[in-house]
């Protein structure tokens, strides 16, 4: 049922002009497709994350709650950008190798969520927080919103 909501808010998009919301391969990589608050400084460090791990990167900067919504992630699993990569979404600080491992294994899930914005993960590692870093978790979400560890981060 996710699915079929996942791919009508996606022709939704794409016939609204908003360009593609499924993620299409491009020549430097994976495409990651992020919706953000235009203001947001550690959205642009992931990005910058990504880009530089092999991710082609595309911004919109609005929608990133509506687009958590329209894709089924629970709340509480939120953080401070929504993200799609071939069909998978990927929210908040969520390491390149994570979301590198994600594609690789393919597996029947809505994708990848590290709620919250636990200083020292990607896009939270700037020179203002001293080298400091939280121990945090990368969730995997199933299609029913619940979540299981995939891996941690001490």
């Amino acid at each position: 049922m996710k699915r079929r909501i996942f791919l009508t808010a996606a022709a939704a998009w794409a016939a609204a002009g908003a360009g593609p919301v499924l993620a299409q391969p491009w020549p430097g990589g994976p495409l990651v497709e992020v919706w953000k608050d235009p203001n947001c400084g550690c959205c642009k460090d992931w990005m910058r994350h990504l880009e530089a791990n092999g991710f082609a990167v595309k911004a919109h900067d609005q929608g990133n709650a509506a687009m958590r919504r329209r894709l089924g992630l629970p709340e509480h699993l939120g953080s401070c950008h929504t993200a799609l990569v071939s069909g998978y979404l990927i929210e908040g600080h969520v390491p390149a190798r994570e979301v590198r491992r994600l594609l690789r294994e393919r597996p029947d899930a809505l994708g990848l969520t590290v709620p919250g914005m636990p200083i020292g993960s990607p896009g939270m590692d700037g020179p203002e927080y001293a080298g400091r870093k939280d121990r945090y978790d990368v969730l995997l979400v199933d299609k029913k919103g619940k979540p299981r560890v995939y891996q941690t981060y001490p």
